[in-house]
């Protein structure tokens, strides 16, 4: 019985964290947009990108423009795509313009264009990411992208690039040309900082390791650099004999370390490095 009341315990305090992930993360993008994307008009795509547009061109409030289309995008996702974006994605949907309405009267921390457009992305990146790790999203535009990809058989990708190189190009005609590119600058750190905080700052190496002396080579990585091996069978393309691929992760700071220890033991040992964006399990992160 209190194992059962551990593991409801353990469930509630982890929808109470993805939660708050969502209204941090929101809350982040909300505060972004208002100090370094809108005062620059960088419309780096999505609904905040055209609620850009529309506040340059027609004066609008962003943030009830970023209602007027989230909210029907939401309920068009719900009735075309099913009810997987759940409510999370909807506190998502309508925190975030609460977010740009209550800091729209603060003053804008730049006016250089380029400075905007990376500082914007990376406070929308940072934000999107955490939001992600909340197991929702935003809404916007992408839920547009889901639908039309579900009803064209587009690539989900091309579908999120022509929406928002639609809306790149929109900007480009209702301001210019500079401010456009400025806007695919935002969009390329954005997409670049939300990939760092998925994976994190640590980086990894995978090693495949092909020996004539496999099992001295093993030994030493059990015993010199304290990492597990994976054994695989391979057989040489040439010769079609049998020779066993020795498979190891390791810290970036341990690879110095590897790559001598099999140097040592087998001068000519053929090793393929690749890096490893992210690595669970024991001696690496634990989700």
């Amino acid at each position: 019985m209190k194992r059962r009341q551990n593991h409801s315990n353990s469930t509630i305090s982890g929808v109470t964290a993805e939660y708050i992930y969502i209204l941090i993360g929101s809350a982040i993008i909300g505060f972004a947009f208002n100090v370094f994307l809108l005062p620059n008009q960088i419309a780096s795509g999505g609904v905040s990108g055209i609620s850009t547009i529309l506040h340059s061109v027609a004066g609008w409030e962003p943030a009830y423009v970023q209602w007027a289309f989230n909210i029907p995008l939401f309920i068009a996702g719900v009735i075309f795509l099913g009810k997987q974006f759940g409510v999370k994605t909807l506190v998502g949907t309508i925190f975030l313009p609460f977010i740009v309405i209550l800091t729209k009267n603060i003053d804008p921390w730049t006016h250089n264009p380029l400075l905007g457009a990376l500082f914007g992305g990376a406070g929308v990146g940072l934000g999107l990411g955490i939001v992600f790790r909340g197991k929702a999203s935003t809404g916007g535009t992408d839920l547009a992208a889901q639908i039309i990809h579900k009803y064209t058989g587009l690539t989900l990708g091309t579908c999120v690039v022509l929406i928002d190189g639609m809306i790149v190009v929109t900007a480009a005609f209702v301001f210019d040309i500079e401010k456009a590119l400025y806007a695919l600058i935002s969009l390329y750190v954005t997409s670049k900082t939300i990939d760092l905080v998925q994976v994190g700052f640590g980086r990894s190496k995978t090693a495949m390791i092909i020996s004539s002396k496999p099992d001295e080579v093993r030994e030493g990585i059990f015993n010199q650099i304290d990492r597990g091996v994976t054994k695989l069978s391979a057989y040489g393309g040439f010769t079609d004999h049998e020779r066993p691929v020795l498979m190891c992760v390791v810290d970036q700071t341990e690879f110095t370390k590897l790559k001598q220890l099999v140097k040592n033991i087998d001068p000519s040992a053929f090793v393929v490095v690749m890096d490893a964006a992210e690595v669970l399990g024991e001696g690496f992160k634990k989700e």
